[in-house]
């Protein structure tokens, strides 16, 4: 039986889905670990350099708000180690751009909240922060 225009689609779909995932993230296995790991390709993160602001208590899961800054950084990716899926968003910044980045975030249970920067000169800084949720966002 030949395949459907429909399946022809969700085939291009997930084709495109696991484009877009860094290297190695689609056979991650060690969460966050593993996430964080193919961000930075393995290098090490320096706890310096980058500053998160996240709420020590978050009354709503569904949307918690996060400022990220990383003084000369290039990326900055955020990273929620008790989410279904930790890797949570990526900022790119260009020469004239500041680099800091403001959203709001999904997070399923009170868990750290960490904000990776790729800085300019290829080293990796990092910063975490605990978070506590009062109702639930991924339910």
């Amino acid at each position: 039986m030949a395949p459907t225009r429909r399946d022809v689609m969700r085939l291009g779909g997930f084709a495109a889905a696991a484009a877009m995932l860094p290297a190695g993230a689609a056979a991650d296995t060690n969460g966050v670990a593993g996430a964080i790991a193919a961000f930075t390709k393995g290098a090490r993160a320096l706890e310096a350099g980058v500053s998160l602001d996240v709420p020590e208590i978050a009354d709503n899961g569904g949307a918690v708000p996060v400022r990220v800054a990383a003084e000369g950084a290039r990326h900055i990716a955020l990273f929620a180690d008790a989410n279904p899926n930790p890797g949570v968003a990526v900022f790119s910044f260009g020469r004239l751009t500041p680099p800091e980045a403001t959203i709001r975030i999904r997070l399923a249970r009170s868990q750290n909240v960490i904000a990776v920067a790729e800085m300019a000169d290829g080293t990796f800084r990092k910063a975490s922060r605990q978070v506590s949720v009062t109702v639930g966002g991924c339910g």
